[in-house]
């Protein structure tokens, strides 16, 4: 298996992917849900961390440093770092970012790296389904320095319409000209379950249908 492969076996094996008949928050009939709050041993998100980094070292992302969103993003943006200098070597800063600026102590908005000018960050974080995430953290981040967002990094790309014809991650390359990098896309499970690398064949037609229904390319 490649690691595209090995990530949605271990999302399977993890409980984070799952199939049946499940009603998303945007009220779409879905034959599969994604639950990134499944991952909760230390060996689960050092292993996550590593996907993170291979994707960032597969697609030469150039980082200073990795931001990860409050609350989600900051094990993963941690275990990323951590896994990018145990794994290959490249040692990188992290931050993170409070949900209300602290007035005492070192006070400030951030937590980690302070960021300077002309820092090259990436955003790291689980799912995109609004872009929400980027689009609350550019102000901060920009406001905090003028850093140069190199690209965001998430776990898996739904490849679905949003309010419109074009999917969330097209949305922010397009509002706001950063890159998403997903370690998987919908394609590639699709492709996961053909080839029967992880279960589910049973729902491959509703998971054709929907991706006819509602997919971007």
């Amino acid at each position: 298996m490649n690691y595209k492969e090995s990530f949605i076996k271990f999302m399977v094996d993890c409980g984070v992917l799952t199939f049946g008949e499940f009603t998303l928050k945007s009220g779409r009939k879905a034959p599969y849900f994604i639950n990134c709050g499944n991952y909760k041993t230390g060996a689960q998100l050092a292993k996550l961390g590593e996907y993170y980094a291979e994707c960032i070292k597969e697609n030469d992302i150039p980082a200073d440093t990795l931001f990860g969103p409050a609350y989600k993003g900051i094990p993963l943006a941690v275990s990323a770092v951590v896994a990018l200098s145990n794994k290959y070597g490249i040692d990188v800063s992290y931050c993170f970012d409070r949900k209300e600026a602290k007035d005492h102590g070192e006070g400030g908005m951030f937590v980690g790296k302070t960021l300077r000018d002309g820092e090259r960050v990436v955003i790291i974080d689980d799912v995109m389904t609004s872009g929400k995430a980027l689009r609350e953290s550019m102000p901060k981040l920009m406001t905090a320095a003028d850093v140069n967002v190199t690209g965001m990094v998430i776990t898996v790309d739904r490849m679905e319409k949003g309010t419109g014809e074009l999917s969330a991650v097209q949305e922010v390359k397009r509002d706001f000209g950063v890159i998403v990098y997903p370690i998987v896309t919908m394609e590639d499970i699709i492709d996961a379950i053909k080839k029967e690398i992880v279960p589910g064949k049973e729902y491959l037609d509703k998971m054709l249908e929907y991706r006819e229904k509602y997919g971007v390319k």
